[in-house]
């Protein structure tokens, strides 16, 4: 579309660019598409990918009624990332090799892309076109964000040192304690932590990993996803969402929000978790989010599906499950010397799933929900027994507070 030797509109890939280069524009997107038609219907083409920043609503439903006439289903997927660090590390390593930046020197080119992109920021619209198919993902430094991965804060750093302190001398208290009522002097359970990929569990489990204990990550206990009420408050989501407010409030462990994981969700994405637990012969430490700590507990003590949504576990203890022959029991651990502020369960979470607005105030805690009922060596998921549990207790806590 452009003379041989001519190089692409300075002002091509901006917002405000010229009639001229609109009009350039609208020829490369008619010949990417007639590129994918030809594909689709002539090629035996599945699936294919339009990549394009497409900013703005109205371009994002124009697109999807064009592919539409050719009974072609759009599904868009934007990918968020507000990290300055990753962007100018993705441009470096991906963007600048294009050939738009032949001959240009590396620093240059990632100003001039940067640039690109930072044009564009003030227009940009996030998906919300509820008649479309669009998926979210990617990393956030927003740290009320569902994605963001931010450091601990000096508060956390504090509650993070105070949780291992608390429960090495626990373990080492109880240790005594058998060898007082005559038991044998011998060394404590090797104890490993397992957390979830996301940095500030990590960091809650650095005091014990310089203390010599094994961390292991799991991508599967990462928390529940939001969906489209991120951020919202209950108000706003009662609403925008009466009917799926009204669906979770009569089943709040199936139930899931747009573009939401339900608790049953969770569970499923948790199923290698539970089996590989059942099997552990250690002693186990978990620095999850709630929702994840509130699906774990409420498969090894047998609650209620509907007690699972509402189990609150406050910051100043830690939940341990010892293994029985008929019931787990379960105990708390108090952590000592935490501020007042810190104590309350998930501050800075979504509130959701949305509470019924009869339901009296306040969760369930773990501890309230009477006597568990698993019997010796087996436990369902799913309707098929798990192998024989391990002999280890398992210990739960939530992550500390990010930054």
């Amino acid at each position: 579309m452009l003379g041989h030797g001519q190089e692409v509109p300075d002002d091509y890939f901006f917002v405000n660019a010229s009639a001229s280069s609109v009009l350039l524009r609208q020829k490369v997107l008619k010949k990417c598409r007639n590129d994918i038609f030809s594909f689709l219907d002539n090629e035996n083409g599945q699936i294919a990918i339009y990549d394009a920043v497409n900013p703005l609503a109205s371009g994002r439903r124009s697109l999807a009624k064009e592919f539409a006439k050719h009974d072609v289903q759009t599904l868009f997927i934007e990918s968020v990332c507000d990290d300055v660090r990753i962007i100018e590390e993705n441009v470096r390593n991906v963007k600048i090799s294009s050939p738009d930046y032949v001959g240009w020197s590396s620093d240059d080119a990632v100003k001039h892309y940067l640039a690109r992109v930072n044009a564009k920021i003030p227009h940009f619209e996030t998906m919300e076109e509820r008649e479309l198919n669009f998926i979210k993902a990617g990393t956030s430094s927003k740290v009320d964000s569902y994605k963001a991965d931010a450091s601990l804060s000096d508060q956390g750093i504090d509650y993070a040192k105070k949780m291992g302190a608390a429960l090495i001398n626990h373990r080492e208290s109880e240790r005594q304690e058998s060898i007082d009522r005559g038991g044998p002097d011998v060394p404590l359970k090797r104890l490993t932590v397992w957390t979830s990929t996301r940095r500030r569990t990590i960091e809650t489990s650095h005091y014990l990993y310089e203390a010599g204990y094994r961390v292991r990550q799991r991508s599967e206990m990462s928390q529940l996803n939001p969906g489209v009420c991120e951020k919202m408050s209950e108000r706003r989501i009662r609403e925008e969402y009466p009917e799926e407010v009204a669906k979770h409030e009569a089943d709040p462990y199936h139930h899931r929000y747009p573009r939401a994981e339900s608790y049953h969700d969770l569970a499923v994405r948790l199923e290698p978790i539970i089996l590989e637990l059942e099997r552990e012969k250690d002693d186990l430490l978990i620095i999850a989010h709630e929702s994840v700590l509130r699906v774990l507990y409420g498969y090894l003590m047998a609650c209620n599906a509907t007690d699972i949504p509402r189990l609150s576990f406050p910051r100043d203890e830690i939940i341990e499950i010892i293994p029985a022959s008929y019931n787990n029991e379960a105990k708390r651990i108090f952590i000592p010397g935490l501020p007042e502020e810190t104590i309350p369960s998930s501050p800075e979470d979504l509130k959701i799933p949305v509470p019924p607005s009869q339901t009296p105030s306040g969760m369930v805690t773990p501890m309230k929900l009477g006597s568990p009922q698993i019997k010796a060596n087996t436990s369902r998921l799913n309707g098929n027994l798990t192998p024989e549990p391990g002999t280890g207790s398992l210990l739960l806590v939530e992550r500390a507070l990010r930054d």
